[in-house]
């Protein structure tokens, strides 16, 4: 990745993107929400469907000369359906917020009550916190996950609804580790007559083949970014029963967006098709066990885990046990000095502000991408444990520094 042509007219964007990749080669990509997608992909995004505008959907444009732009929405949605079994499928979203807004707005009117997981609880920002546009156009309340046992506590949860009486349940998470019961929260949805919209943003490759529960045909929409553990380059898709389809077209054009982004819509087809193939079922059981045996090699350390491990792509560690004087900024800060990259998290009880936090969260995709195993997951836990035991020890530092050098070598990226 010269970037040739880049360099010929700008040497400094360049010389960036050329550090970026040497900066993903040369360390270990642990943030839950990121992964390293194929070259075809990059390809794919960068292609010349970056010069086209195709406002409207594939058969039904404003603009002429968008035939190979219908083909390639129309491929994106067909393989999505056919991996998510959905009945409807728009990927026009940019992200996983605009799906999450493209539902709000084809679903609910300002001022609508939404029930959503609170933010320091693995929640998201836009599933309704005051800052977001969520916050800021609909009545919001949480829900909470039970402090000491990590998990969701399903009466609370009902008795919340059935007092709050929500137009719309909003479930998923960006920091819960363990399965979603969808068929439970239905029943709470049902109980007092709201839509559900199940974000699956961090889960969409789980999902797809069959490692994590499908809320699809269960609940009413389902939302999910496109980058995370799917691989498809960065974006955003919404699924839904058939007959809610015209509203979500909509709300998307000309409701929130206008002209989608071609060349990510064809990042996309072409990660769903990679997808497809029977090697990404392999690939995201590995992202599974190699969550789990991180995991549980950090509780090995005497580390907390949020609900006492994982059964997803990233695990929640809360420092306040162990290390009641260290928060998650120090972690996230030490060990990026030693190429481990991930991010200080906020965690059920949260009292600090989530700007320092008392935990951090780990993921797995973008290491398994790389090749790494259970046992080389395991060794990650190692450094990971060593440096919180001592982030301010520049020794351990240079120590941990080296076997991760050792580990990128062992596993190389593009």
């Amino acid at each position: 990745m010269e970037y040739e042509h880049v360099r010929e007219t700008d040497p400094a964007v360049a010389d960036a993107l050329a550090g970026e990749v040497d900066r993903q080669r040369e360390t270990l990509t642990m943030i839950a929400s990121e992964n390293h997608v194929s070259e075809a992909v990059m390809e794919a995004q960068s292609s010349a469907l970056t010069n086209k505008y195709a406002e409207g959907y594939p058969g039904s444009r404003y603009y002429g000369g968008c035939e190979y732009a219908d083909e390639v929405e129309q491929l994106a949605i067909d393989r999505a359906k056919e991996l998510w079994g959905a009945e409807y499928v728009n990927v026009q979203p940019h992200a996983g917020s605009q799906a999450n807004m493209a539902v709000y707005h084809a679903a609910l009117e300002p001022g609508d009550k939404i029930l959503s997981l609170d933010l320091s609880h693995g929640g998201h920002l836009s599933h309704g916190h005051p800052m977001n546009f969520a916050g800021k156009v609909y009545d919001v309340e949480h829900y909470e996950v039970d402090p000491d046992t990590g998990r969701f506590d399903f009466d609370e949860i009902e008795d919340h609804a059935s007092e709050f009486e929500p137009d719309m349940l909003v479930t998923g998470f960006s920091a819960y580790p363990r399965e979603v019961d969808w068929e439970r929260f239905q029943a709470i949805a049902d109980a007092v007559d709201a839509y559900h919209l199940a974000d699956i943003a961090h889960i969409t490759g789980l999902v797809a083949t069959g490692a994590h529960p499908s809320p699809v045909g269960t609940v009413d929409f389902v939302t999910g970014s496109t980058h995370k553990t799917i691989r498809a380059g960065r974006g955003g898709i919404v699924m839904a029963r058939e007959e809610y389809g015209d509203d979500i077209d909509s709300a998307i054009i000309p409701g929130m967006q206008g002209g989608p982004l071609m060349h990510n819509v064809a990042g996309k087809a072409v990660g769903f098709g990679e997808a497809l193939n029977p090697a990404f079922d392999d690939y995201i059981d590995q992202v599974v066990e190699n969550a789990q045996a991180l995991g549980d090699r950090m509780q090995e350390h005497g580390l907390s885990l949020v609900s006492g491990g994982t059964d997803t792509h990233l695990v929640l560690c809360d420092l306040r046990d162990s290390h009641p004087d260290t928060t998650g900024k120090d972690v996230e800060e030490a060990l990026e000095e030693t190429g481990i990259v991930l991010n200080a998290n906020t965690v059920p009880g949260e009292t600090r502000s989530p700007f320092v936090a008392s935990g951090i969260r780990a993921g797995t995709p973008a290491l398994t991408t790389r090749g790494f195993d259970a046992e080389a997951c395991r060794e990650v836990a190692d450094c990971i444990a060593r440096v919180i035991d001592a982030p301010d020890d520049e020794g351990v530092r240079e120590e941990v520094s080296a076997d991760v050098d050792a580990l990128v070598d062992r596993h190389p990226l593009y």
